[in-house]
């Protein structure tokens, strides 16, 4: 059975797939503990891999977009089951995780990494983008983790003017490697 917090239909609001309709399927639970963690990924529900896959169905109708996130999703062994599930029910899967649990994942599966306390090398350079959370510092130190095709995300935590003004500054002196995400999910007033 999975552990999940909540399963919902919006829109991405970050990263390369901003303003793209999406189910997303929130797994409980993380193996990391980050003081500016604003995901509430307490354990809400279990569920099956069939009753999970019926739920994105009820939720999204026919939305090809499905994101796995949480707290960390690959945690959860289930999480290999759901995503081929996902797959054959005809969903583009995307995953957002914190890069800690080495998973091998198809080719056609989109992977998000948020790197915080530590990195496992091969999900680095698994890795379709980057997230570098931007929380009263820059931690460029993750980029180079990263292969240079990677995708680099500077998200300012919060949106805050601060994070903003930080991550701005950055990506003016390495233009070729970084980009801004701004939580426009935040903006729009959507989860």
């Amino acid at each position: 059975m999975l552990q999940l917090a909540e399963i919902f239909y919006s829109v991405q609001g970050e990263g390369t797939w901003t303003g793209t309709p999406a189910v997303f399927v929130r797994l409980a639970g993380c193996n990391l503990s980050c003081s500016f963690c604003d995901t509430d990924y307490a354990l809400k529900f279990f569920g099956s891999v069939a009753d999970v896959v019926a739920r994105v169905r009820d939720a999204g109708g026919a939305c090809p977009m499905v994101i796995l996130t949480g707290g960390e999703p690959l945690a959860q062994s289930e999480c290999a089951d759901l995503i081929e599930a996902l797959r054959a029910d005809g969903r583009s899967v995307h995953i957002e995780s914190n890069g800690t649990v080495e998973t091998s994942l198809q080719d056609d599966v989109w992977l998000t990494v948020s790197p915080k306390e530590r990195l496992s090398s091969v999900m680095a350079a698994r890795a379709n983008e980057a997230k570098l959370i931007v929380d009263r510092r820059v931690p460029l130190e993750w980029a180079d983790r990263f292969p240079r095709e990677t995708l680099i995300f500077l998200q300012p935590e919060g949106n805050k003017p601060q994070n903003v003004a930080l991550a701005l500054e950055a990506l003016k002196q390495h233009p070729r490697r970084l980009r801004l995400s701004l939580q426009t999910h935040k903006f729009i007033g959507v989860k």
